[in-house]
């Protein structure tokens, strides 16, 4: 079965079929740094990073482009987001977007979110998005007027294709600059004057200013992308006006299609209502990894398919996180036996194995399932904790199976699962504290502390390790 995406732009889900064979361009709308990350930021990028992790499991070859917006973004009043944080913070600009774009890339980091391949910054290019602007000056498709220069809307005829929205509707959803010199109420800024009091400006043939918000992406992926590339991901409250302006001016500028595939993430919300900053109703991603471990935020957010919203809240979260620890703690167990499993014997679970990971597979080739995908992996742990707990004598051969798909897709494409040498740190930490808890018991029994004992076993049943009494000695299995 091939891999199925739903493309925003055709509004259906269609076969993924990238432009050169085996190689995959893909542009993600990435922040605007004027402030710490919310949840609401982590559900989108560890959402690319499951597709781009997904993708390159696949054996495509991935170009990953993710911007850095740190001028030109807006308020509803006209301001810029970074400006008005200088002034609050009484710093500088450019000392603002340094702070937030290393807290961005902190936060990602400790979310396990893979780095993008480029993260070009928009004051970096202003070259290009200046050059872009004339292209579409000498077309026809915009103007100068008294304040900035212009998208001409009306000069494309396909405007709001993406949005499927109709010119006439599109006024009241606009977030653009609401400037003295447009000729439509919908046309967008291409180009901003900038008063002489106005710190961040730079020359261009029009005069000082700087430039729109959306002019940056179709400027900074066509650089590093192409005129015409694979994939272009965001999320889906910015498909108006954002992503609708990127399309006009690019293809009108460019006259190519500008991007194949458009793969929109649905929202966080916060009891229905988006979470964000202007509402109030956030939490930072650093306040959310003081409670939770990323892996418990990433399987949290898999929970929901990339394209739908999912409602925030700690009972969610700690839901996710009994989930989350089912798994982990197979995980944990399998590779715990691998450790001393003979070599000989027949691998008779392969062929659940087999089953459990082509149910990956296909949730995967779904339009990114990850939840079905998520679902299959809890299934398949039930069935792996039914074989540790038979009691049957496992080879390393089962245990490797095993082992695999956990890695491959609890590890590479979900990132839930720890790999590595870390992993082996804290698999080493946990048997050495359970063992050493087993001895503590052990000489309680011995001492006749027997209500010390049962305590030692009470708890540790608690957390989901079972000790279980044998003649040779006390072991223990993980629920």
């Amino acid at each position: 079965m091939p891999l199925r995406v739903y493309n925003v732009l055709q509004r259906e889900k269609v076969d993924f079929v990238p432009m050169h064979e085996g190689k995959v361009n893909m542009y993600v709308c990435g922040p605007t740094v004027y402030d710490h990350s919310h949840l609401g930021h982590a559900k989108a990028y560890i959402s690319f990073d499951m597709i781009v992790r997904y993708l390159r499991f696949s054996g495509y070859d991935v170009l990953y482009v993710q911007n850095l917006t740190d001028v030109g973004h807006l308020l509803e009043s006209g301001e810029d987001r970074i400006l008005k944080k200088a002034r609050q913070a009484s710093a500088l600009p450019m000392q603002i977007v340094e702070t937030y774009t290393r807290s961005y890339f902190a936060d990602m980091d400790a979310l396990g979110v893979v780095r993008p391949d480029i993260s070009p910054r928009a004051s970096a290019h202003i070259p290009e998005q200046i050059e872009m602007i004339e292209t579409l000056l000498r077309k026809g498709h915009a103007y100068v007027a008294e304040d900035a220069v212009y998208f001409d809307v009306t000069s494309w005829p396909e405007y709001g294709k993406l949005s499927n929205r109709r010119l006439e509707e599109q006024a009241a959803g606009s977030r653009t600059l609401k400037g003295s010199g447009k000729r439509n109420p919908e046309d967008f800024a291409l180009w901003i004057f900038a008063p002489p009091e106005h710190i961040l400006q730079w020359n261009s043939p029009w005069g000082r200013g700087y430039p729109g918000w959306h002019i940056e992406c179709s400027a900074m992926s066509r650089k590093y992308l192409g005129e015409t590339f694979d994939i272009h991901g965001g999320g889906i409250d910015n498909i108006f006006p954002h992503n609708e302006c990127e399309i006009a001016q690019s293809e009108a500028a460019n006259g190519v299609p500008f991007a194949r595939y458009w793969l929109l993430v649905g929202s966080l919300t916060v009891n229905g209502q988006k979470m964000s900053k202007s509402l109030g109703n956030f939490v930072t991603i650093k306040d959310a990894l003081a409670r939770y471990r990323p892996e418990v935020i990433r399987t949290f957010i898999f929970q929901s398919h990339y394209t739908n919203p999912i409602d925030f809240s700690d009972e969610a979260l700690q839901a996710a996180e009994r989930g989350w620890e089912r798994l982990v703690s197979a995980a944990r167990a399998v590779r715990n036996r691998l450790r001393s499993a003979p070599e000989a014997g027949e691998n008779a679970f392969a062929q659940v194995v087999e089953a459990h990971r082509a149910q990956c597979i296909a949730a995967m080739d779904d339009d990114f399932n990850a939840p079905n995908a998520l679902a299959a992996l809890q299934t398949f742990t039930g069935e792996v904790n039914k074989l540790l707990n038979s009691g049957e004598p496992l080879n390393k051969a089962t245990l490797m199976a095993i082992d695999a798909l956990y890695s491959d897709f609890g590890g590479q494409v979900l990132g839930i699962i720890p790999q590595g040498e870390a992993h082996s740190i804290d698999m080493r930490l946990t048997d050495g504290l359970i063992r050493l808890l087993i001895e503590i018991r052990a000489q309680a029994r011995a001492e006749k502390n027997f209500a010390r004992a049962d305590q030692i076993r009470d708890q540790l049943k608690a957390l989901g390790v079972i000790l279980e009494d044998r003649p040779e000695g006390t072991t223990y299995r993980l629920e």
